[in-house]
């Protein structure tokens, strides 16, 4: 079942090793089939110098195993809530990067200081609440999810395909398990670049708004022109 998906999703994972978004077995991604409403997400606990295709699992709309050898990652029900929520998201990545860790745990988000920034997000990476003890100890990865879709409350998904998890860390999404991944790699780029800026100089100015306009829209959207057609 959904046998190229599982494809996609276990070389996605793979990938967060090459780019050394990963330490240990601190991360996951998921890709979705829209058409039958099932996920294929990474096994928890599995290395990834252990992990095979055939390894990866699918859970339903509600998280419930449909097929697979491998409990699923614990993070699977924040990645199932966000499908449901967010039509545009067919890939999720999920890692504790350490710069975007760093501005998860220092309760700030990532401001937009340059171009290469305003080239894969349309303005700060935004950062959610904290969870409260009640909603950790009731439904801790459900909730994480309800804080990413209250914060995306007056927020595009598909321009700003990141946020920071508070005290957590980062989550990244895409059209593709693959563009999650992408999008996971541009965020702890970003926030390494964020930091070195804010050490060089504490009162950095945001970039002018015109020039993020200019480049995330030269990149994205029907006026497009960066690339190939």
């Amino acid at each position: 079942m959904l046998e190229e998906l599982k494809e996609q999703v276990f070389e996605a994972n793979i990938e967060l090793v090459n780019q050394g978004l990963v330490t240990l077995t601190w991360g996951n991604v998921s890709g979705i089939d829209r058409e039958r409403n099932l996920v294929v997400i990474k096994p928890s606990g599995v290395a990834y110098t252990e992990m095979e295709s055939s390894q990866m699992v699918v859970v339903d709309f509600d998280g419930k195993l449909v097929e697979g050898d491998y409990q699923p990652s614990t993070d699977t029900p924040t990645h199932v809530r966000l499908y449901k929520h967010f039509p545009v998201i067919g890939g999720i990545t999920h890692t504790h990067s350490s710069h975007a860790v760093m501005f998860a745990q220092a309760r700030r988000e990532i401001p937009c200081y340059g171009t290469t920034h305003a080239d894969h997000f349309y303005g700060p990476v935004p950062l959610t609440r904290p969870l409260s003890e009640q909603e950790v100890t009731q439904s801790y990865e459900a909730s994480t999810a309800d804080a990413i879709i209250e914060r995306f409350a007056d927020l595009d998904a598909a321009a700003l395909p990141a946020v920071l998890v508070a005290g957590h860390g980062p989550f990244a999404w895409g059209p593709t398990p693959a563009k999650s991944v992408e999008n996971a790699v541009a965020l702890e780029a970003v926030a390494q670049m964020a930091m070195g800026t804010m050490q060089i100089n504490v009162n950095s100015p945001d970039l002018e708004s015109y020039v993020l306009e200019k480049h995330f829209k030269r990149k994205h959207g029907p006026a497009a022109y960066y690339g190939q057609k």
